[in-house]
């Protein structure tokens, strides 16, 4: 099988990880383009600390380039966008301007676009600059994942033992498919192949929202929680230790224990319930493919049973932002599912709470940065 050419762009946790994948295929010649931490990494490599694939020095892929400009001089099978969504700040479109004019599309074929992004509806700016080429039909791929990895420093990443990637054709305001076109097919294996012969565990579905409204779930209701209040999810799920020699933060205070499960708990489920309700009005089923009736409970159960754990230590990567004092993904985790409970008449009170302290603190990390920039 002939190598494909695929280039990731953000060379984060993610990123990193996903070229590492790729690579490890031996089906991919891959390029990746590093912005901020360009230098660290082009100097040292990166330092994989994986349960999965090992402790891996000094890494890097085929080619390294410090910006989307500098590595369109070729054409690509695929592309994989891993940057953060910051809408608000720069879209798809302007991060990937490079590929999305001249002289790249006189030249070039529009590559697949492959979006490995938290949040909704983040393919869609890309889709709509594609079909403003009037060339092709886009190929962008929306995606559902599941991995635990942080960028610890710009040259260090850490990464559990799972990368779940789900793909799917996306399709503007479209939740109903049922299978895809033999293109469609045909372009969602060659790189799920890729994926899964580089280790990953992928999944190929024929109609992705529903997939990444589930997902949503998730990041909206916990890492919210965890970004507001500052602290990892064991504060509100696990008890404090029993053993003298064990050691571990955060844990419930014995006192207050009970306000937590009077009051945390059950406003994380009518939060979760909200979203549930809008996902009826969207038209997803209550099935497996669709958004099962027990998905409010089931999240919660697994969450939990994650982070009663001694050995949680995960840190959400929207609290990791916070922390870090960079901006975070708040409107394509929250503020998307606002305005689509708008524009259907759904009423979201507790999630636009959420979105509505959100908004406070991103607005404070952009002024730090704007005030940084000007001295």
């Amino acid at each position: 099988m002939a190598s494909k050419e695929i280039l990731v762009v953000g060379f984060g946790a993610v990123g990193t990880i996903f070229s590492l994948i790729c690579k490890r295929s031996e089906r991919a010649v891959v390029t990746a383009v590093a912005r901020s931490n360009f230098d660290a990494v082009n100097k040292n490599g990166m330092h994989i600390k994986s349960e999965k694939y090992g402790d891996v020095v000094g890494w890097k892929p085929d080619r390294l380039c410090n910006s989307v400009s500098s590595a369109a001089d070729r054409s690509y099978d695929y592309v994989i966008l891993t940057t953060k969504a910051i809408p608000d700040l720069t879209t798809t479109p302007q991060v990937l301007a490079p590929l999305l004019s001249r002289p790249y599309t006189e030249n070039f074929r529009q590559p697949a676009y492959v979006i490995l992004q938290n949040g909704l509806n983040v393919e869609r700016d890309l889709y709509n600059a594609i079909k403003a080429l009037d060339q092709e039909q886009p190929k962008v791929i929306g995606t559902c994942l599941w991995i635990a990895t942080n960028l610890r420093s710009p040259d260090v990443v850490e990464h559990s033992g799972f990368d779940r990637p789900t793909l799917g054709v996306y399709r503007p305001d479209s939740f109903t498919a049922t299978s895809n076109t033999p293109e469609e097919s045909e372009i969602l294996n060659g790189i799920a192949s890729i994926l899964k012969a580089g280790g990953s565990t992928v999944s190929v579905v024929a109609e992705i929202q529903s997939r990444k409204f589930a997902k949503n779930f998730w990041n909206l209701a916990f890492a919210s929680l965890a970004t507001l209040t500052n602290s990892t999810l064991p504060a509100i799920f696990r008890d404090p230790p029993k053993d003298p020699a064990v050691t571990y933060s955060p844990y419930i205070a014995p006192k207050t224990a009970h306000r937590i499960r009077e009051y945390t708990i059950p406003a994380l489920d009518a939060t979760l319930q909200e979203l549930l309700t809008l996902g009826r009005a969207l038209g997803f089923p209550d099935s497996e493919d669709g958004l099962p009736s027990d998905l409010v409970q089931r999240t919660i159960a697994n969450t939990r049973a994650l982070h009663v754990k001694p050995e949680s230590v995960h840190v959400p990567s929207m609290l990791l932002d916070l922390r870090n004092g960079t901006p975070l993904e708040v409107e394509v985790i929250v503020g998307e599912v606002v305005r689509m409970a708008r524009s259907r008449n759904v009423p979201v009170p507790r999630i636009e709470m959420l979105y509505a302290l959100l908004l406070v603190v991103q607005n404070q990390i952009i002024r730090k940065i704007e005030e940084k920039s000007k001295m």
